[in-house]
């Protein structure tokens, strides 16, 4: 049976309050549609979300062409995900899924929710067909932490921090996931080395976050056999 997991006490808050709080009014606050066009594209067949917590982003990843479906530790998420997309309750470091079984995997805003993100990654890895893509779209580490005040919406005071990584539930704001449950950080190079050391290959890149960047994307790919 899988453990416990933190968010299963905060699910109907993160349905209800959290992802209605959108200043933006589009209901994509961190531009995550653009990543998702630009770094998984448009396709066909299954698309497993790796930490698909409530399925919110199913419907872009649809509006693709994919089939998604996801996969996610939280009970209580998932029950907020029912409708929006097929998913079944499990770690994301064993995933249930045959080898080299789909063209695409996506984690997206998960991976600080993760501490054996490297292990996901492997997973992701081993799950993807030859030739296939994983695309990781996350909070970006270089200005998102524990040590980042977005107090100011103009600035963001970096304070020492970013290098140590470790799990934290300090934070700027009281209105967040991190100061609720917690977060993971891990340094750019550290969450690099993550995708590197399951064996894929970095293949692109974006940012998205004004005047700083709050989102970073990665495309990694499993090598062609």
């Amino acid at each position: 049976m899988a453990p416990t997991a933190a968010y299963d006490e905060i699910a109907d808050w993160y349905e209800h309050e959290f992802l209605g709080h959108d200043p933006a009014g589009d209901g994509d606050a961190f531009g995550l549609g653009a990543v998702l066009r630009d770094l998984l594209g448009e396709g066909r067949g299954p698309c497993l979300e790796i930490g698909c917590g409530t399925g919110v982003h199913a419907a872009r990843v649809r509006a693709l062409g994919w089939t998604p479906f996801g996969a996610d530790l939280s009970a209580g998420m998932l029950r907020h995900a029912r409708g929006r997309l097929p998913a079944v309750r499990a770690d994301a470091a064993r995933l249930p899924l045959r080898d080299a079984s789909l063209p695409a995997v996506i984690a997206v805003m998960a991976h600080t929710d993760m501490p054996a993100y490297p292990a996901v990654a492997r997973e992701a890895a081993r799950v993807l067909r030859p030739g296939g893509v994983f695309v990781h779209v996350g909070v970006h580490p270089c200005f998102c932490g524990g040590f980042a005040d977005r107090t100011d919406p103009d600035a963001v005071v970096i304070r020492p921090g970013y290098r140590d990584g470790h799990w934290t539930k300090a934070s700027w704001t009281d209105q967040g996931v991190r100061a609720r449950i917690g977060a993971v950080h891990r340094p750019l190079p550290e969450l690099m080395h993550a995708f590197l050391d399951a064996g894929m290959t970095l293949d692109r890149f974006a940012e998205t976050g004004d005047p700083t960047p709050i989102v970073l994307g990665v495309r990694a790919r499993k090598p062609a056999a």
